[in-house]
């Protein structure tokens, strides 16, 4: 029970690595709020789980590219549980489109939500952090912002991207308050979202086989990949650790982004 008596947001909680996320955190003793904006029915389900297992969660709806809906994710969390130890910003989204085609609402919708959004959270969160004198914020990014970023992705790419600096920039902002701010990228993990990317169950499992034969690990990576990386940032194991960004991607050999 790493996380005893702490109090953690998982935005977008409720699906794909979020909802590992909580689920790991929530195993591990921590009280989670699982943030979402359309899955109700996912978020009610992953919070009766999580409650039947001797766990406490509830589920908030917030849509964190609105900075009032962030402000409301958070002091609705403190409000009922009296404080906040854990912030996950882990809620993203992809539009594909090249710097061609890529339309203005498209660019603004996905930094909005992949950029933006954990600005808003990580704002509202570490003022609460900053007076407890602790805290631990985990940004979920990408390979794609590390280097690893495939044609059309010209939005969440450098959504992503952003998100690595402004986590850079907000651990020095928030180190001497004892507050650890990190960052994990993930490579090739399966999801909902990658499915109903791919467009067909048959162009999915190709896509699949290729990643696997990209990585040095030989397979696509699992959510639950992703979770255990993010349960050791938000323990006091990794308490000397900060401003970093963590590769997931179980060796991918066709960049090594993380060399």
């Amino acid at each position: 029970m790493k996380l005893e008596g702490k109090v953690a947001i998982v935005t977008g909680g409720s699906r794909g690595i979020g909802r590992a996320i909580s689920k790991t955190l929530a195993r591990e003793g921590a009280t989670v709020v699982v943030n979402y904006v359309q899955g109700l029915v996912d978020a009610d389900n992953l919070t009766r789980e999580i409650t039947a297992s001797g766990g406490i969660a509830i589920s908030v709806r917030a849509d964190v590219s609105k900075r009032a809906d962030a402000q409301r994710l958070v002091d609705g969390a403190v409000a009922r549980f009296g404080r906040l130890d854990i912030l996950v910003n882990n809620a993203g989204i992809l539009i594909e489109g090249t710097i061609l085609d890529t339309r203005e609402e498209d660019w603004d919708r996905v930094l909005g939500v992949n950029l933006k959004g954990p600005f808003n959270c990580m704002q509202a969160a570490a003022k609460v952090m900053v007076a407890q004198r602790y805290g631990k914020i985990v940004n979920v990014s990408s390979i794609s912002g590390v280097g690893g970023a495939p044609r059309g992705e010209a939005a969440y790419a450098s959504s992503k991207a952003g998100l690595h600096m402004l986590s850079t920039v907000a651990s020095l902002d928030l180190g001497p308050y004892g507050i650890n701010v990190n960052c994990l990228a993930p490579g090739y993990t399966v999801t909902d979202m990658v499915i109903k990317n791919a467009g067909s169950e048959k162009r999915f499992n190709e896509i699949r086989e290729i990643k696997s034969q990209q990585a040095a690990m030989g397979r696509a990576g699992d959510p639950q990949d992703i979770a255990n990386v993010a349960l050791f940032l938000v323990s006091d194991e990794s308490s000397f650790i900060s401003g970093q960004v963590i590769v997931v991607d179980g060796g991918r050999k066709d960049f090594m982004s993380h060399a």
